[in-house]
């Protein structure tokens, strides 16, 4: 809930969403914001447990799965967008950020990024979504007052509106390939940042 307010005070998009610790409350959470759903525990990584969801038969069954695997923690449930997923690493220094490169997934929005492909350069995203992704991610970099490494995920729908999926400010597992691709020694540059310098 504080990070939809943040979203919405900064006036960026997220897709619509809710949580749930029981069926009934993920039904009407899901028919709320209309299905496709998509659908995780809260606190797992690596997309542990994550499924797209079509209808309430397969919800009751996912919230039946999925509460054994997070009882105490709801179920986040997110409006299912069919788009290009994008992914950002970068560094802030609490003031500015350094984004070395934007990564375009290969496969459809919802497969996790631990089992997807990312190429960079992006080979299909148009500039205004590069750009809006840009300002997107030196916003929110600086607003979460992130000093080191941070991984964005976005969707971009088929008309090219950029959504926020998840902000995490620490390193990514793609932190290394980018590192190497565009020859920005990343954990280098934020161990100084961390330690104190600036960008």
């Amino acid at each position: 809930k504080r990070f939809g307010q943040l979203l919405r005070d900064l006036d960026i998009l997220q897709p619509e969403n809710g949580t749930a610790f029981s069926f009934a409350e993920a039904r009407e959470v899901a028919q709320k914001i209309g299905y496709p759903v998509l659908v995780r525990p809260s606190y797992v990584l690596g997309g542990r447990a994550m499924e797209i969801v079509y209808d309430d038969r397969t919800l009751e069954e996912y919230m039946a799965m999925a509460t054994d695997i997070s009882p105490s923690h709801p179920i986040l449930i997110d409006k299912y967008i069919m788009g290009k997923e994008i992914e950002v690493d970068g560094i802030c220094d609490g003031k500015d950020v350094l984004i070395p490169g934007i990564m375009e997934h290969i496969e459809r929005a919802g497969v996790h990024s631990g089992d997807s492909i990312a190429v960079y350069p992006s080979i299909t995203l148009p500039e205004e979504v590069k750009k809006t992704i840009t300002d997107y991610s030196m916003r929110l970099a600086i607003s979460l007052g992130t000093v080191g490494l941070f991984n964005i995920q976005f969707v971009a729908d088929k008309n090219n509106q950029v959504y926020v999926i998840e902000v995490n400010p620490r390193a990514s597992r793609t932190i290394p390939v980018l590192s190497k691709i565009t020859g920005i020694p990343m954990v280098n540059v934020a161990t100084q940042v961390i330690m104190g310098k600036k960008l």
